[in-house]
């Protein structure tokens, strides 16, 4: 019956304060609709830094009779001593080996002009160590060093890695951050609006706790209230975010060289859930926080 009471309260206070709901209700779109795409945006972001840091491996060249001069070739004996080493390391996922004849068939794919008029291979063969994260790669080079006996040099792009993961840290901090603010001015913004419109009916709140009506009994329509306002604001920027992804994302991709599979932002049905969760609570929430001070009678 409460229940009933309260869900008829809510409504006839839409309808006789039409214009305040749909202020509100469109600063729910707005909000909603800003972190739905920030998620989107970010978490694209994030599997793209995710992505490139999965491309961060230490190569391990082993000596050829050119490049160690005064030096012997790598042994087959000291190649599986070096892969022992590295396969001991907590911190390394992989061990590929690659042969003389490997890279030079990667060279000549990568740059045939190079290759086309050589006498010899002067490749060396090589490691390619794919660590458990980008952030290893420094770790396991460091525990190559001095060079085991064998090894011409070891190589994983200092400066070049130092830089990705540099860009992946800021990326995720400013990700975490701007998403607390989008949702903390979300907060505001909603919280404010609701205010009005307990402002305008201030009467009716006072009256009805003058006849002796507990807080929770005057605080529950106010609060469905907000609850079918983040509601439906929510889902019109589910709405207004879909026709984004559907008409406006294809016409940015075949611009843009971003086809790459293992890229991709948080699926659209848990974003579209973590809209509709988040103006839900922040409806209700921002409703019944607001209310309190005119609830002190």
């Amino acid at each position: 019956m409460r229940t009933k009471l309260f869900v008829t309260e809510a409504l006839r206070s839409i309808q006789s304060n039409l214009s305040t709901a749909i202020a509100a209700t469109l600063t729910v779109l707005i909000g909603m609709f800003l972190l739905g795409l920030f998620i989107a945006l970010g978490t694209w972001v994030l599997s793209y830094t995710n992505d490139v840091k999965r491309q961060l491996i230490v190569n391990v060249y082993f000596c050829t009779d050119a490049s160690c001069p005064g030096k012997q070739e790598a042994s087959q004996n000291q190649i599986d001593q070096v892969r022992e080493q590295l396969v001991a390391m907590p911190q390394v996922k992989d061990v590929k080996f690659v042969s003389k004849e490997d890279a030079l068939e990667i060279m000549r794919k990568r740059s045939p002009e190079l290759v086309d008029n050589i006498v010899s291979n002067p490749l060396p063969a090589s490691y390619q160590v794919i660590p458990n994260r980008g952030e290893d790669v420094g770790s396991i080079a460091s525990q190559l060093e001095p060079p085991p006996a064998g090894v011409e040099k070891v190589n994983y792009g200092e400066k070049e890695a130092g830089r990705v993961l540099q860009v992946a840290k800021v990326v995720g901090a400013i990700f975490v951050v701007g998403s607390v603010i989008l949702i903390i001015a979300s907060v505001l913004l909603i919280a404010n609006t609701i205010r009005l419109s307990i402002f305008a009916r201030r009467r009716e709140v006072e009256v009805m706790k003058l006849v002796g009506a507990t807080n929770w009994f005057v605080r529950g329509p106010f609060m469905l209230e907000g609850l079918v306002t983040g509601l439906v604001g929510s889902l019109l920027a589910v709405v207004l975010l879909l026709m984004a992804k559907e008409i406006a994302l294809p016409a940015i991709i075949q611009r843009t060289d971003l086809t790459n599979d293992e890229v991709q932002a948080m699926a659209f049905p848990l974003i579209a859930l973590i809209m509709i969760g988040t103006s839900l609570l922040v409806g209700a929430i921002g409703s019944g926080i607001t209310l309190r001070r005119f609830l002190k009678i």
